[in-house]
């Protein structure tokens, strides 16, 4: 399965995301899905809405949240992970109005997950790509998720991205090579603010992400 986006959507999705957290701590409404959106942004996608303090030409997490899997309407879904983004992320404090100008929102759209097969877990290193693949991780009741624009931006390799990704399950670093470890992958295609409520435009991260 292909699946595109056009710039003209990922503006509109980004936009709609900031438009979210803004009118939610404006009033504490959760906005409307828009009238006469396109059946492609009606779609079930797993999305992820980014929120990054914006310094200098550096950018900081400030929340990040979403929909591994397809289970929402995409603008729904854009909507709800934006706001639990500036509100909800456990490591950080809810957003406030004062800071929407001095962070940049940014959009990911997801694949379907797909589980990476392999007959020994030293396998999954070759069989994950960095700069296309994001990546899950999975044993017993522990999941952790890393998008693929982490590890480029942190400048890991493969076996780094396996390790942080099951310290983000709350795991053991070398958990992917036990055998009850499922590890996924996924792609992404991503559209960002380059300053704050400035120009949209999509991230290239290497490979070629719409893909799957």
């Amino acid at each position: 399965m292909q699946f595109q986006l056009t710039l003209e959507e990922g503006t509109f999705l980004v936009k709609l995301a900031r438009r979210a957290v803004e009118n939610y701590l404006k009033d504490g409404k959760v906005l409307t899905v828009p009238p006469n959106v396109s059946s492609k942004l009606k779609e079930h996608c797993g999305v992820f809405v980014t929120i990054n303090k914006a310094s200098h030409d550096k950018k900081k997490l400030r929340g990040c949240i979403g929909f591994p899997y397809p289970t929402t309407l995409l603008v729904q879904a854009v909507i709800e992970s934006a706001i639990n983004s500036a509100t909800q992320d456990p490591r950080f404090p809810s957003l406030s109005l004062d800071e929407l100008n001095h962070v940049v929102f940014e959009v990911s759209v997801l694949t379907p997950p797909q589980q990476v097969e392999a007959q020994n877990p030293k396998e999954y290193c070759s069989k994950i790509k960095v700069g296309q693949d994001g990546l899950i991780v999975e044993r017993s009741f522990s999941k952790g998720l890393l998008l693929p624009q982490v590890p480029v931006e942190w400048k890991w390799d493969e076996e780094t991205f396996l390790c942080q990704c099951c310290m983000k399950a709350g795991l053991p670093p070398d958990s992917w090579l036990l055998d009850e470890t499922k590890i996924y992958t996924f792609q992404a295609i991503i559209f960002e603010e380059k300053t704050p409520n400035g120009e949209i435009v999509l991230k290239e991260i290497g490979g070629n992400p719409c893909d799957s």
